[in-house]
């Protein structure tokens, strides 16, 4: 575990690989998490959401010097209605963000507003669906491939944008049209951000976005 946050020091990422057959406390949840993890179905969703929340709850704990179920999680207002409902936050400095694809959890920590992704790579046919409603020039991009390169690089285009959207607090309520972040191995970052992929292992891409850095 890391120790107290420091400001100042960069941003922190960590990747969480969840087992099959895992099991965490869910003393470390509060009741709010508790009871949307009983909500799931499939024991194998609700072992994955329980792990990537205690997950989050550890690494908050250790920064913020508190046990784990003691961390107080709020939300900070929308940006766009205002209503209670945007980012995930708790009080002071300390800004991050959590994604799950599957057996992974990606978290990430900053001083500043921060989003973070992670995905499995989509089949081709997910691809040709999808790419239609990102930036023209990323569409454009992808049918430039070879059919076999374009799951890769949608994945990091998808990853990125949506760590971009999670991070200003606006998600998939903007259009995927609306900002370029580019499907190729170098990231475009929209003015004031700072994009960042991560190593998520083969069949997966992450990245993570960084305001005023």
């Amino acid at each position: 575990m890391p120790g107290p946050w420091r400001p100042g020091g960069g941003p922190a990422v960590w990747l969480l690989r969840i087992p099959d057959g895992s099991t965490w406390p869910l003393d470390d949840l509060d009741a709010d998490e508790r009871t949307r993890a009983a909500g799931f179905l499939r024991p194998l969703h609700r072992e994955r959401f329980v792990a990537s929340h205690v997950g989050l709850r550890r690494l908050l704990g250790a920064y913020l010097g508190l046990p784990p179920a003691d961390v107080a999680l709020t939300r900070e207002p929308c940006p766009g209605c205002g209503g209670p409902h945007g980012r995930p936050a708790v009080a002071g400095p300390l800004h991050f963000n959590l994604s799950h694809a599957g057996e992974l959890a990606l978290f990430a920590f900053a001083d500043t507003p921060v989003g973070a992704d992670v995905e499995e790579e989509q089949p081709a046919a997910v691809v040709a669906d999808v790419s239609p409603m990102l930036h023209p020039a990323e569409t454009a991009e992808l049918a430039a491939l070879p059919e076999p390169e374009r799951p890769a690089a949608f994945a990091r285009c998808w990853t990125r944008k949506e760590a971009y959207l999670k991070g200003t607090g606006t998600g998939l309520a903007e259009s995927l049209a609306a900002t370029y972040v580019g499907t190729g191995a170098a990231a475009s970052a929209p003015p004031g951000w700072t994009l960042t992929d991560v190593e998520a292992g083969p069949g997966h891409a992450a990245a993570i976005a960084v305001a005023g850095r």
